[in-house]
């Protein structure tokens, strides 16, 4: 019995038309000021609720006037980009129809938060990182999300299958990391070379019977 599904959004909900990456145009400028990267940059702006200045603010990055708006224009042009997959919201119809509850769980910058909340409106629960200050594959993450979808994230008693699952296109968040807690993870692979590739016959194969 599938009482929840959880979504990656990037790369599987919604999809970035047209990359700017912005952040990372950041962060090289720091470099060229000679600023030394860390692993733990990606990670801060990812769970830290910041736009571009904040951003440069924190890291020490000095931005001229004609730099930040350049940027910010990067940003604007990849976020109007954004829009949802072709079986996205068909995937999360049928779900509703079922009556199976529906969250998402992804790492996000700030300024990506909102974009995804008017893209994918009214489901049972939204973990972000850069709202909740955690970042997959964190298993607290997991833990939030199922809170929110009021689920336990365990297999059934008597049974091999979860009561949670979740699909996304990283193995590492979205398959491996939610099975920590107990979450029925699946890779999505939109390229076809995977046992998953569209969404909408993943939730087609997923019964709450």
């Amino acid at each position: 019995m599938a009482a929840a599904v959880i979504f990656d959004l990037f790369g599987t909900l919604l999809e970035i038309r047209n990359r700017q990456n912005p952040y990372r145009r950041l962060l090289r400028l720091g470099s060229q000021q000679g600023r030394g990267s860390s692993p733990d940059d990606i990670r801060w702006i990812m769970t830290n609720a910041c736009g571009l200045q904040e951003a440069a603010d924190f890291f020490g990055i000095k931005l001229s006037s004609i730099q930040l708006a350049e940027l910010q224009r990067c940003l604007d042009d990849e976020i109007e980009s954004i829009t949802p997959f072709e079986d996205a919201l068909p995937a999360i119809e049928l779900l509703r129809h079922r009556k199976i509850r529906i969250g998402v769980c992804s790492n996000l910058g700030g300024p990506y938060c909102p974009v995804a909340r008017n893209l994918l409106p009214g489901l049972d629960g939204y973990s972000l990182s850069a709202e909740v200050g955690l970042m997959k594959p964190d298993v607290a993450m997991y833990q939030h999300i199922c809170t929110q979808l009021e689920v336990a994230p365990s297999q059934l008693p008597g049974s091999n299958a979860s009561q949670v699952l979740m699909i996304g296109d990283s193995r590492r968040c979205d398959a491996d990391g939610p099975r920590a807690v107990g979450i029925e993870g699946h890779h999505l692979d939109r390229s076809g070379a995977g046992r998953i590739s569209d969404l909408r016959e993943f939730v087609a194969g997923i019964s709450n019977a």
